[in-house]
């Protein structure tokens, strides 16, 4: 059903509030005692092992992780610069038909996504049909106006999408972000899986498990497939901001497997409209650029001034066709909280046809009758800025103190267009090695989708998981972990 026929029908959106807000669905169970089909095999390996072997396996993965530097910075800790992601050795396992379903539901919803994109920075019809208010998009903070009427390389501006997916319910999964400006999370869905088969190679002798490891072929012939001039042998980079970005690893990482070079923007200059990369054997033209750089600091002469980390003249090379970047500027607008309820819209409209994958019910805070309906159920919500991102500015209500809800409520009042609110999800479980031993901990799913000549996934994806008890928030800047994903062949 659609987001606006839950917010129209109150008694029929109590009951799915209901439903999402229940026991939470264990991956692994289908009732005590009672393993899923697909779990079976891993199960009985699981029993076999000792606390203290899976112990030991587990300090050799963060010791190996240290060792090779798979980090993520950390902005204003006191503790340092850089930590660990906290690595679960029992994977999360989801079946071939469940994947199929996923897989099809993301495409169709990516796909819907770019067509949206192409739409309102040139014809702009879904606002001249009244789908979505023009206010919410020329309004938006990260619609770009230089983007307008711009002729990008094959109609594409997400060619890699992050889409955060949840399961509740009764099983049910659901979108609950887009990620459509610069993704990251994917590096670690690669050295999870390298790590698995490091410490557990029966395992995958045991389970037929589709392979992971081909993302950075593909990823680049994915970019290479959109060159702006149709090179035979197009160049592609990865431009970073540099080593003290919280994803630098994951930058050079990229870099390294694809076998391409990683380039800060003092590495690239501009002329007569066409982009440079300074080599010890003179310049080369750049006709791809896989950028890990927010749009803000992109070009001085077209953003901010005071950027010392972009090209100064690139979005004039843009402009004029004589190089792509992945992704395009002003992909921001689509995943922004505040257009994520209008997703389902969009592929009504684009493609006539019906969500395969739900949004998760969303009151719009900037309506009255929504705003109204959230401040009544306040401690019972999640309340997400629009702009918001990695679990920083939100407030989880069943969580949170008196004193934080009536804060947060103050916040609601002042600025409602800021905030979107959501049910409070029972998001799945999945057995995790805590301290305590095994048991069960709250998980999302990040399946990367690339555009190009094609849209592809890759099996699987980044599942994040909350190693707090009872904690519901799965990011690693806010002690989240990550597991390895299986998709399973058969």
């Amino acid at each position: 059903m659609h987001v606006a026929q839950f917010l129209n029908k109150p008694d029929h959106q109590a009951q799915e509030n209901k439903k999402m807000a229940s026991t939470p669905f264990d991956e692994m169970y289908q009732a005590p005692d009672d393993v899923r089909a697909h779990y079976q095999d891993f199960n009985k390996w699981l029993g076999q092992q000792a606390d203290e072997k899976l112990a030991n396996k587990r300090a050799e993965a963060d010791l190996i992780f240290r060792r090779v530097g798979i980090t993520f910075a950390v902005y204003g800790d006191d503790a340092g610069t850089e930590r660990l992601i906290p690595f679960d050795i029992i994977p999360r396992i989801i079946p071939a038909h469940e994947w199929k379903i996923l897989e099809s539901g993301l495409r169709q919803r990516v796909t819907a996504l770019n067509m949206f994109l192409k739409d309102i920075y040139n014809e702009q019809k879904i606002l001249k049909n009244g789908l979505i208010p023009a206010e919410q998009i020329f309004g938006n903070e990260q619609y770009r106006v230089e983007m307008q009427g711009v002729k990008v390389a094959s109609d594409i501006y997400a060619h890699i999408a992050g889409v955060d997916v949840v399961r509740a319910g009764e099983g049910e999964f659901y979108v609950l972000e887009d990620n459509l400006r610069v993704p990251s999370g994917v590096s670690y869905m690669l050295e999870n899986r390298k790590m698995m088969m490091r410490l557990f190679p029966e395992l995958f002798a045991r389970n037929r498990v589709a392979p992971v490891e081909h993302y950075p072929d593909n990823l680049l012939e994915n970019l290479r497939s959109v060159t702006p001039q149709n090179s035979s042998d197009p160049t592609v980079v990865v431009l970073t901001p540099g080593m003290y970005n919280s994803a630098y690893f994951e930058h050079a990482f990229l870099a390294q497997q694809m076998g391409i070079e990683l380039v800060e923007g003092k590495d690239l200059f501009v002329e007569k409209e066409v982009l440079y990369m300074r080599t010890t054997l003179g310049p080369k033209r750049v006709d791809v650029i896989y950028r890990r750089l927010d749009d803000d600091f992109l070009d001085p002469l077209a953003f901010r001034e005071d950027s010392q980390l972009g090209v100064p003249g690139l979005l004039s090379v843009y402009r004029a066709g004589n190089v792509t970047l992945a992704n395009a500027i002003g992909t921001g607008v689509a995943d922004d909280k505040s257009i994520y309820p209008y997703v389902p819209d969009m592929i009504r409209f684009y493609l006539s046809e019906e969500p395969i994958i739900n949004n998760v019910p969303t009151w719009k805070c900037r309506k009255p009758d929504h705003l109204k309906e959230v401040l009544a159920k306040l401690p019972e919500l999640v309340v997400k800025e629009v702009h918001g991102a990695g679990g920083y500015g939100m407030l989880v209500g069943p969580a949170a103190t008196k004193a934080e809800i009536e804060a947060f409520r103050q916040k609601l009042i002042a600025e409602p267009a800021k905030f979107i609110a959501q049910p409070t999800l029972a998001l799945s479980t999945c057995p995790t090695f805590v301290e305590q031993g095994i048991a069960p901990r709250h998980i999302d799913l990040r399946p990367f989708v690339l555009s190009g000549s094609k849209v592809t996934l890759i099996p699987g994806g980044l599942s994040r998981v909350a190693l707090r008890e009872g904690s519901l928030v799965v990011n690693s800047s806010q002690g989240g972990g990550t597991k390895d994903t299986w998709v399973l062949e058969r």
